[in-house]
Parts: structure tokens; C-alpha cells; sequence
């Protein structure tokens, strides 16, 4: 399963949306990941994608790929910094930009 974390943007096709970030720890919970896509903010005074990076860390559940999308330098730089910190080493992350540029993947 790919799952799209994103409170605004459409879903790409081959991902499943999560809206929130309780709705993609509740995905990452119940099913194995391949691909992990990641927005920070998610919506005025909502846990932000960075709580669903803290989750994986605590609890070591990994996807395969993660994908970083966030228009928020910020957030990218922060989410990157701790992934890049704790992930497996065989866990890959990348940084895209707008969804334009997604393409199917798994």
C-alpha cells in the first residue's frame, strides 16, 4: 500500500489519502507501507507530518520509500533531518516538489 499524506492536494493515482495525520498513523498501524508521501502542515492547529514521523521512529515501523512533498521549507527540512537521524538503512527519502511532477512509482 502507498499512502499520500495531504490535507488539500488530490491524491495521486496508486496512493491512499490520509487527511490527517491520525488517519496515516492509523494506516501505518494496520498495514504495510511501500511508499510514504508527507506533507507538514496539515490544516490551522492539527498535528503536522512531523508527529507522523515521530511515530514511525518510536515504534519502528518504516516504509520502504518515503517522499517528502511539503510546500513548507520548514517542515521539509525538519522531517528530513529527523528521518535521516533514525531511518533503516535501507529506507529510502526523497524530497519532490508540486504533485505535478508525481508519477506512479510502485
Amino acid at each position: 500500500m502507498n499512502v499520500y499524506l495531504d490535507d488539500k492536494r488530490p491524491c495521486p493515482s496508486g496512493f491512499h489519502l490520509a487527511r490527517t495525520a491520525k488517519e496515516c498513523i492509523t494506516l501505518i498501524k494496520s498495514n504495510k507501507i511501500a511508499t510514504l508521501s508527507l506533507d507538514y502542515n496539515l490544516g490551522h492547529g492539527n498535528p503536522t507530518g512531523y508527529e507522523v514521523v515521530k511515530y514511525m521512529i518510536a515504534n519502528h515501523l518504516y516504509p520502504r520509500k518515503i517522499i517528502i512533498h511539503s510546500a513548507s521549507a520548514f517542515g521539509r527540512k525538519r522531517m528530513f533531518k529527523l528521518l535521516q537521524k533514525h531511518k533503516p538503512q535501507q529506507v529510502s527519502i526523497y524530497i519532490r516538489p508540486a504533485l505535478q511532477a508525481y508519477t506512479k512509482q510502485e
